[in-house]
């Protein structure tokens, strides 16, 4: 049995890298451990419904803040991952078979915590024929059918070894936001996301639009991975070239001595540059914030995001 607690266990990829530097955080990007009494509410009600979070299986520095109101992002299909990224904390190995009553499960915690807004996300099941394509369909469903006022987000894989079916199911279940996270520029892929590939990411995301070009398309990358600003700006052109409504921008943490080193901090103004840059290209809506996650405010965003269509729509 592993323990995922062992950190040789849990990334046995990385067990034999090098250890890399941690260097020290600077001021801007410190958080308070988390305390308050709505942290351990929502903490409690994730145990007892044996459901699993990004927050805490990615070591996200805004867990505290999040939980505190109520808010979670739900990861299905287990705790272990079929690709080794070397920015990630999410555990690599064999998973476990699909649990046929986890979307129940998920969509009870949903309605017990009373979001307004829930974000999905999962690991990568390269070893499944459609890469759990069926499973986040059938957890949108649990969730409209006990919460039909919560609106949606998922953040899915790249159904990289997947038939074309796949990613139609997922749009098919109609979500209110489809997110799927470049990470980082394409000339990083290799040491970064080595398992997968930057215009087939480019290119799913491009794919939802063409089969609901309602729906609202989002992505994201990390800084401070050895990117170059014009590499950024290059993947915000890239990303608009897709039609993708929302970008966000965030500080790469490494996790552990073993994972992707961290080549610098970016500034705070720097992160309004990038955001400044981003509106300026197109976006509907930008998160660029050394703090900034996939599903960091996601709820409020997603009313921004709304806003802001209709509003681009009555000038239109």
């Amino acid at each position: 049995m592993r323990d995922l607690k062992i950190p040789d266990q849990r990334h046995p990829e990385k067990a034999h890298r090098a250890d890399n530097a941690q260097p020290k955080k600077p001021d801007w990007i410190r958080v308070k451990a988390p305390t308050s009494a709505g942290y351990k509410k929502t903490r409690d009600i994730l145990k007892e419904q044996k459901l699993v979070t990004v927050c805490e299986e990615a070591g996200c520095p805004n867990v505290g803040e999040c939980w505190g109101q109520g808010h979670a992002t739900m990861m299905i299909m287990g705790d272990i991952c079929t690709r080794g990224c070397t920015f990630c904390n999410v555990a690599t190995g064999k998973p476990k078979d699909l649990n046929a009553f986890e979307p129940g499960r998920v969509a009870h915690a949903v309605q017990q915590l009373g979001l307004n807004h829930v974000v999905i996300t999962s690991v990568d099941r390269d070893d499944l024929e459609d890469g759990g394509a069926e499973h986040f369909a059938q957890t949108i469903r649990a969730i409209r059918h006990r919460s039909p006022g919560t609106t949606i987000e998922i953040l899915t894989p790249d159904f990289l070894k997947c038939p074309a079916s796949a990613l139609e199911m997922v749009v098919e279940a109609r979500p209110d936001v489809f997110n799927h996270n470049l990470e980082t520029v394409p000339g990083l892929y290799p040491t970064v996301r080595p398992g997968a590939r930057y215009f087939h990411s480019l290119r799913l995301l491009q794919r939802v639009k063409e089969l609901d070009p309602a729906m609202f398309t989002k992505s994201g990358i990390m800084v401070g991975l050895g990117e170059e600003g014009q590499g950024v700006r290059q993947v915000m052109d890239d990303m608009r070239a897709a039609d993708v409504d929302f970008l966000t921008v965030g500080q790469y943490l490494q996790p552990t001595p073993k994972h992707h080193r961290v080549d610098r901090f970016v500034t705070p103004d720097e992160f309004k540059a990038y955001e400044k840059a981003a509106y300026g290209k197109g976006f509907l809506m930008v998160s660029a914030t050394p703090l900034t996650r996939s599903s960091y405010h996601a709820g409020d965003d997603f009313a921004q995001l709304r806003a802001a269509r209709l509003e681009k729509l009555g000038r239109a």
